[in-house]
């Protein structure tokens, strides 16, 4: 039997080096849940192989995190008062599904927005927990269905872009601005930006291999402590490369 390696996913992993007197057994830092993303996981098997095997790690594994690539679908987020005004005095929202960035949950609350020329998107998914602004992010193709021409803003810059009407089960919320298209950006920890050498709102390249590659040339970084290293785009753009769980993906300056 050639070298193989067996992956159990639950706070140890095992390595067979397939030899009569070697077997190294893992033991994992962190817990592996059904919810741990696939990338998160290989990044800690090929640190703990590589150290047991006491090998060094090849340059594009040196990284401190595992780079996440996630497709953001059409979302909005919200106001507290925008809550109350389609759902009713004193709703709040109650989390559906954790998201990968800490306290961020997509909320089981959906609206309809309704569109200029009088089209609409139903169940648009609202994410939690509320903000200080309103703002509806929708693909290109979302924009051109629904009437809109809307511009690449970075989240919270929503000044001068258009505004629409949401629909609620319990009445209507006017927008008067904030509707965008999201610019493709990095999450990062201050030690995944230290290690890629970029600072807040610096702009990097994201190559994304396979049949349909392609490269991302003004992916904007977005440095906080409570950050975890994830690349959003949006339904059009994962699309257009190709992107799947198992896609590689690499961050350049």
């Amino acid at each position: 039997m050639g070298k193989s390696l067996f992956l159990w996913l639950n706070l140890e992993i095992m390595v067979d080096l397939s030899t009569k007197t070697n077997e190294t057994k893992l033991v994992m830092a962190l817990p592996i849940t059904s919810t741990t993303p696939r990338a998160v996981i290989e990044h800690m098997v090929r640190e703990q192989v590589y150290a047991r095997l006491g090998l060094a790690l090849p340059s594009a594994s040196k990284a401190p995190n595992a780079l996440l690539v996630n497709i953001s679908a059409r979302h909005c987020h919200l106001t507290q008062e925008a809550v109350e005004a389609l759902f009713g005095p004193g709703h709040q929202l109650r989390p559906m599904k954790e998201l990968y960035q800490h306290g961020q949950f997509a909320a089981q609350e959906s609206v309809t927005l309704i569109g200029p020329r009088s089209r609409i998107i139903s169940n648009l998914r609202i994410l939690g927990p509320c903000r200080s602004l309103n703002q509806i992010e929708l693909a290109y193709t979302d924009a051109i269905a629904l009437g809109f021409d809307i511009p690449v803003r970075m989240s919270g810059d929503v000044a001068g872009t258009p505004g629409c009407m949401l629909m609620g089960p319990h009445g209507y919320f006017q927008l008067h601005e904030g509707v965008i298209r999201a610019q493709p950006h990095v999450h990062m920890h201050p030690e995944d930006a230290a290690f890629y050498q970029v600072k807040h709102l610096q702009e990097m390249k994201l190559r994304v291999h396979g049949p349909l590659s392609m490269t991302f040339e003004r992916l904007v970084v977005r440095v906080d402590p409570s950050f975890k290293l994830e690349v959003h785009i949006d339904t059009d753009e994962g699309n257009a490369c190709g992107l799947k769980p198992n896609t590689f993906c690499e961050l350049l300056s």
